[in-house]
C-alpha cells in the first residue's frame, strides 16, 4: 500500500510538473508538440467557468497567448490576427485569445470574430509551462489588469495549433515579447495542419 501511494504521489508530480512559475521567460518549460494541454478552468468573456476541454472541443483551436491589453506588442499582434482570421476560421479553426487579464468591458476591441478568456488565476499558462515571474515593475500593471488576480506571472507569448483532444499540433514560443509570428507563417502552418 505504501509503494502504490509513493508511485501515485510520483505520477501526479510528474503530471503537473510543467505547472510551474519560471524565474524568467527565457526558463520557461513548455509543453511540446503532441502533449494535450490539462484541463484547466478559465473565465468567458460574459464571465462565465468554462474549460479548455470544452472551449478546445468544438473545433481546432489557434489558441493566442498574450500578456495583456495593456502591452502595445499584444495588441498590434491581435491587430494584425484580423489580416487572417477569415481564413483560419474558412479553414475550419476556431480562433481563442487567452491572457492573465480580468475581460475588460471592450473585450472584442479588435475583431468580434474570436474569443477572449481570461486566465487571471495563470493556471492555464503554468499548466502550458509558459509562466515566468513577472519583473517587479509590472505589479501594478498587472493586479489593476486582473482585477487583484495577479500580481506577479506573465506568460512567454505563445501561438498554438491544437486539434479537438487537446493536443498540441504546433507551436510558437518566444521569450522577448517583442517577437511575434508572422501572420502569414501562422496561416500557412493552420492550412497544413488542416
Amino acid at each position: 500500500m505504501k509503494q502504490l501511494l509513493s508511485i501515485t504521489a510520483f505520477l501526479l508530480v510528474f503530471q503537473f510538473s510543467n505547472a510551474q512559475i519560471a524565474t524568467s521567460a527565457e526558463d520557461v518549460s513548455p509543453l511540446l508538440i503532441g502533449e494535450k494541454v490539462p484541463t484547466t478552468e478559465v473565465l468567458t468573456s460574459k464571465n462565465e467557468k468554462t474549460t479548455t476541454n470544452e472551449l478546445f472541443k468544438k473545433k481546432n483551436t489557434v489558441l493566442i497567448v498574450y500578456r495583456g491589453g495593456w502591452c502595445p506588442y499584444c495588441n498590434r499582434q491581435l491587430e494584425g490576427l484580423r489580416k487572417i482570421e477569415d481564413n483560419l476560421i474558412a479553414s475550419g479553426y476556431q480562433i481563442i485569445a487567452v491572457s492573465p487579464d480580468a475581460i475588460p468591458e471592450e473585450a472584442n476591441k479588435y475583431s468580434s470574430k474570436y474569443q477572449l478568456i481570461s486566465d487571471s488565476s495563470t493556471k492555464l499558462i503554468q499548466n502550458l509551462g509558459i509562466a515566468f515571474q513577472a519583473p517587479t515593475k509590472y505589479g501594478d500593471i498587472l493586479s489593476k489588469a486582473s482585477k487583484g488576480m495577479n500580481s506577479s506571472v506573465l506568460p512567454a507569448p505563445s501561438v498554438y495549433i491544437i486539434n479537438k483532444k487537446s493536443e498540441i499540433l504546433f507551436e510558437y514560443i518566444s521569450p522577448d515579447y517583442k517577437n511575434r509570428i508572422d501572420e502569414k507563417l501562422l496561416l500557412a502552418a493552420a492550412k497544413a495542419l488542416n
